[in-house]
């Protein structure tokens, strides 16, 4: 997908990757240089089922967004699984190989905008799957910079993760709330 300018860059952000991942969503290592307004507060989550699966997942939604602020996409690709289904409510559906093309894309056209994904504190939530993973859900704020002035919005994200062999992966994305 070809995007030529900067506000079409935002568009394909919000239309194919701003509920993430990322992902855009997005813990997460580059940052704008401008100040920005802070995240929409949150009311409090319920306690988690399980702490320890809240703490595994928090992690791994940590490390997969320092690869997407990095704008590293053989990182982050890392994170998803072969089987990946990424469904976003103005995008479409997407699988892996198309997810990873968008976020090379999209890294790509933000080399110097300082996009980034930040979690809304207070947002996430975890819960188990039975014999299959858990699920997290929560509020991201992805910013960039355009003409000089910081263009950010809020979005709410579902990824479920699959625990196999030891190893996690998301094997589904629903990006939503554009």
């Amino acid at each position: 997908m070809q995007i030529p300018a900067p506000r079409a860059a935002r568009r394909h952000l919000t239309n194919r990757l701003g509920g993430w991942l990322a992902a855009a969503a997005l813990a997460w290592g580059g940052a704008c240089t401008t100040a920005r307004p802070p995240a929409p507060a949150a009311t409090a989550p319920k306690p988690p089922v399980s702490p320890k699966l809240y703490r595994t997942i928090a992690r791994l939604d940590s490390a997969l967004f320092v690869a997407f602020n990095q704008h590293d996409a053989d990182k982050l690709q890392t994170f998803f699984a072969d089987d990946l289904e990424f469904y976003h409510d103005k995008g479409g559906l997407s699988d892996f190989r198309q997810t990873m093309q968008g976020f090379r894309n999209l890294f790509e056209q933000n080399k110097t905008t300082g996009l980034n994904r930040q979690l809304v504190p207070g947002t996430l939530e975890v819960f188990p799957i039975s014999g299959y993973g858990a699920v997290e859900t929560y509020l991201h704020r992805f910013c960039h910079t355009e003409n000089g002035r910081d263009d950010c919005g809020t979005f709410k994200n579902m990824m479920v993760w699959r625990l196999k062999d030891g190893r996690w992966q998301i094997t589904r994305v629903v990006s939503y709330g554009h």
